[in-house]
C-alpha cells in the first residue's frame, strides 16, 4: 500500500478520533502501512497509547496514542471515527484544534435498535451536523461509511468503494488519495449535502447482511 510518489515529508499526518474503535483502528493500520504518522485519539491518553503500542507492534511505523484534543491539534487530517451518539459531544471537545483544518467525518446515523431502518438526524446528515458544529473555518469531508471495519482490519482486498462528499473539490481530492493509501478506491460523490445517500446506505447493507446471511456486504460503482 505504500505509496512511492509521496515521502514522509509530504505526508499529511493523520489523527484518528476514536481510533480504538474498530473503524478508527482498521483506518490507523492501513495508512501506518502505508507510510503515514498516526495520531490515535481516545478520550484518555491511556487508552490511546496502548493501542498505539498494539499497532506499532503489528505493523511498525510512527504511530502515538494521546487524547483527543492532543491529537487533533498535532495533526495535519483528522478523521473522527466515533458512534454516531457521541459525534457532537466529540466535535466539540476538538473545535478549536480543528480550526483550518480538513476534517474527515466517518458517522453513520444508526439509531439502535432499529439500525437496519435508515433514521436520519433534523440536519439531514451526520455530516451536515459535523460542519453546522464546527462553522465554516473547518473543511468536512464525509467517507468510509459503508466499509466493513473486520474486512479493512486484514490486508486482504476489500472489493468496496468509497464514495467522498465535500463542498470543496480539492479537499475530496485529498480523501480520494487517502483511500487509495488504505487500498480502497475513493470516488467523487458531490457536495457534503449528498452524504445523506451513503450514511443511509449503510442501514440497508446492514439489513442486507443479516438478510443474505452475508459477511460485510459493500458498494462498487459500475462503468467509472
Amino acid at each position: 500500500m505504500n505509496d512511492p510518489s509521496m515521502n514522509d515529508l509530504t505526508r499529511p499526518r493523520i489523527a484518528i478520533i476514536g481510533g480504538t474503535g474498530n473503524l478508527g483502528f482498521a483506518l490507523a493500520r492501513r495508512w501506518a502501512q502505508a507510510g503515514y504518522a498516526i495520531l490515535i485519539g481516545s478520550r484518555t491518553a491511556d487508552r490511546a497509547m496502548a493501542a498505539a503500542e498494539k499497532l506499532t507492534a503489528a505493523v511498525g511505523g510512527d504511530v502515538r496514542g494521546m487524547d483527543y484534543a492532543a491529537a487533533a491539534d498535532a495533526a495535519d487530517i483528522v478523521v473522527v471515527t466515533v458512534p454516531a451518539e457521541f459525534q457532537v459531544a466529540t466535535l466539540l471537545q476538538i473545535q478549536a484544534q480543528v480550526i483550518g483544518k480538513l476534517l474527515i467525518d466517518t458517522t453513520v446515523p444508526l439509531v439502535p435498535p432499529k439500525v437496519m431502518r435508515v433514521q436520519m438526524p433534523p440536519e439531514g446528515s451526520a455530516a451536515m451536523r459535523a460542519q453546522l458544529t464546527l462553522g465554516d473555518s473547518v473543511t468536512v469531508v464525509s467517507a468510509f461509511h459503508n466499509v466493513a471495519a473486520h474486512r479493512l482490519a486484514t490486508d486482504e482486498s476489500v472489493e468496496c468503494d468509497v464514495l467522498i462528499f465535500g463542498d470543496k473539490k480539492d479537499a475530496r481530492e485529498r480523501v480520494v488519495e487517502l483511500a487509495k493509501a488504505a487500498g480502497l478506491r475513493g470516488l467523487h460523490a458531490g457536495s457534503l449535502a449528498n452524504s445523506t445517500a451513503a450514511e443511509s446506505l449503510t442501514s440497508v447493507l446492514i439489513f442486507m447482511n443479516k438478510h443474505y446471511a452475508a459477511d460485510g456486504a459493500g458498494v462498487r460503482l459500475t462503468g467509472i
